[in-house]
């Protein structure tokens, strides 16, 4: 169960969040973690970041000297600036609760930050990486939805080929299932108020709920 007293987010420099419900988010935060160029985001709609993580190759000069003690630089290239605030929060013990600014601006940052967030989810158990069309969660093992709106569409992908997905509560059911393939799983629909899921593997599985 999350505690939202440590409400911890982070805010990835993708398109900034529009949807008012994904901006509350960002407002009721505790902290605000942002990675690189987020900052300079988040200062013109008028919030101040808690940290600055990465390589800050992104970051304003305005930033760099308004805020040099939020600044956490990380040289090494090996990882994506997400990746390096992830092993920030995990260091200081902070609970991410969310994940906004993943998606928009490219294509390729948005698929590289869904294997970041399904590879920290093990670190941050209930985090969301939320947009301003929907939400994904990951699962791993099983998990249970509960208060869902029936019809609201639903997706999910897994990371391991050979993990076998079990689902109930949809319209089309998946049963021992391996999804070889991202869109074998792809819009489906909430059929009950409760979504229960298994899933076998190495790896997290996705589930995306539409808003």
């Amino acid at each position: 169960m999350i505690n939202r007293d440590c409400e911890t987010v982070i805010l990835a420099d993708g398109a900034f969040p529009e949807n008012g419900a994904v901006l509350d988010i960002l407002k009721r935060a505790k902290i605000i973690i942002c990675c690189d160029g987020a900052a300079d985001s988040l200062l013109a709609h008028g919030m101040i970041p808690d940290f600055v993580v990465g390589d800050l190759d992104s970051v304003s000069n305005d930033v760099l000297v308004r805020f040099p003690e939020k600044l956490v630089k990380v040289s090494e290239q090996e990882t994506n600036d997400l990746a390096k605030c992830f092993r920030f929060a995990r260091e200081k013990g902070f609970v991410i609760t969310h994940l906004l600014g993943a998606s928009g601006k490219r294509e390729d940052h948005l698929l590289g930050n869904l294997a970041q967030f399904a590879e920290f989810s093990k670190d941050f158990p209930g985090m969301l990486l939320v947009t301003d069309h929907g939400h994904f969660a990951a699962v791993t093992e099983q998990a249970e939805f509960t208060g869902l709106n029936v019809g609201t569409q639903i997706s999910f992908f897994s990371f391991d080929p050979h993990s076998r997905v079990t689902a109930t509560g949809v319209k089309y059911p998946l049963c021992d299932r391996e999804l070889h393939w991202w869109y074998e799983a792809t819009l489906n629909t909430v059929s009950e108020s409760t979504v229960t899921i298994h899933s076998t593997g190495s790896m997290p599985l996705l589930v995306y709920f539409a808003r």
